[in-house]
């Protein structure tokens, strides 16, 4: 018998699985449909022994000291400070949208006051902002929506962003300086040896067990547990009653080229061209010394793995009345992105799981298993070389 069985092995799941062992001394089973744990932040070695993220590029920034300090206790750090550029019109330039990227495609030489009555020129008033369209045309206007972001979210979300919400395209914002840091947060890094090794860290204590290439619904009426916490999909917990939760998915070609490099940052859009959204390289990442380079192309999917929830009023409406059923499940917590139907950040799952294992704690009380809290130490191991 398990006092818990958590259900996906991803940033939700393994941070709720250390905190309930660790910290409440309670037996946990983590299963994972996967080969592997980490979920959509694993990492591996190729076979030509470079590191990559096998599921796209995943870049740790957040203003959380917090989420800092919990995963410090599983990782070293590497300072990495993320920069996109965008092809378009031919030319790379830095996105999100600032200074120089307006001076390079149209051959000027504004200050940072100049391009913010460039902007104000071409803005389309809209008495209210409810699409992604809106976001953008309301703030930039209609030619750099078309230049950068029209094309970008039909291939990303297969809608126009006239029927996507705000959401979607206020995540970007558009700079008036010649910042081109695609974040601004405070921590910005990568984790030293990579996400897999933290989240394997994560998961070693002894009260914790892990089962890899596991189906919850195959499995949820074999294992003998007394609480749940459940990070899949919310739809497929309840066999999918109302009817399945869009999500677009990914589809990724990862290849190794003889060069050292390929590009001159980590990412490049294809806003205007190409089947595919962007090209990953991954030693801009992780700072690995290797004679060649390894890269992955991105093509979104209406068919995989859930990666994104479609956000449109129709299907958060259906996602609600999934919420419904799951508010009245007894001993059941759902968390992160796929069991609420909404897009995190990683920190933002992380702080989410804290703030779900303070409640529990405090809802269930001391646990007749609980043990003694000592204070864990950061882990300050030294800087690695990725082989």
């Amino acid at each position: 018998m398990f006092d818990w069985l958590i259900v996906g092995a991803g940033f939700a799941g393994s941070v709720l699985a250390e905190r309930l062992a660790s910290q409440r001394g309670e037996r946990v089973l983590v299963i994972d449909r996967r080969h592997h744990v980490g979920g959509n932040a694993y990492d591996r070695l190729d076979e030509a022994g470079i590191l990559i993220h096998q599921y796209g590029p995943h870049i740790f920034h957040t203003n959380a000291d917090s989420v800092v300090d919990y995963l410090s206790q599983f990782t070293a750090w590497r300072p990495y400070e993320h920069r996109v550029l965008a092809m378009a019109d031919g030319m790379l330039v830095p996105i999100p949208i600032n200074l120089d990227t307006i001076n390079r495609l149209y051959g000027l030489s504004l200050t940072s006051d100049e391009l913010a009555a460039w902007f104000a020129a071409r803005a389309e008033p809209i008495a209210e902002i409810r699409t992604s369209e809106d976001v953008v045309v309301s703030a930039i206007g209609r030619e750099l929506y078309e230049k950068f972001f029209r094309g970008y979210t039909r291939k990303q979300w297969g809608l126009d962003p006239s029927e996507l919400d705000r959401q979607v395209t206020a995540r970007v914002p558009t700079r008036t300086n010649r910042d081109d840091r695609y974040f601004t947060d405070t921590f910005q890094a990568m984790p030293a040896q990579g996400y897999t090794r933290m989240f394997e860290r994560m998961l070693a204590h002894p009260n914790i067990s892990v089962m890899t290439n596991a189906d919850f619904g195959s499995l949820r009426e074999f294992i003998p547990h007394r609480r749940l916490i459940y990070t899949g999909a919310i739809d497929e917990y309840f066999g999918l009653r109302f009817g399945r939760l869009p999500y677009r998915s990914l589809r990724f070609v990862h290849t190794t080229l003889d060069t050292d490099r390929h590009q001159p940052v980590a990412v490049v859009n294809y806003p205007q061209s190409e089947a595919y959204t962007r090209i990953t390289e991954y030693k801009h990442l992780t700072g690995q010394a290797h004679p060649q380079t390894s890269l992955t192309y991105e093509y979104p999917s209406a068919e995989g793995d859930p990666y994104y929830p479609v956000p449109t009023q129709e299907n958060q409406a259906l996602f609600k009345r999934y919420e419904r059923l799951a508010l009245a499940q007894p001993d059941v917590w759902f968390v992160g992105r796929l069991a609420t139907y909404r897009y995190y950040n990683m920190d933002q799952i992380v702080g989410q799981a804290l703030a779900t294992y303070r409640r529990i704690d405090a809802q269930l009380g001391r646990s007749s298993a609980s043990l003694p809290r000592p204070a864990r130490p950061l882990y300050t191991a030294p800087q690695p070389t990725v082989p």
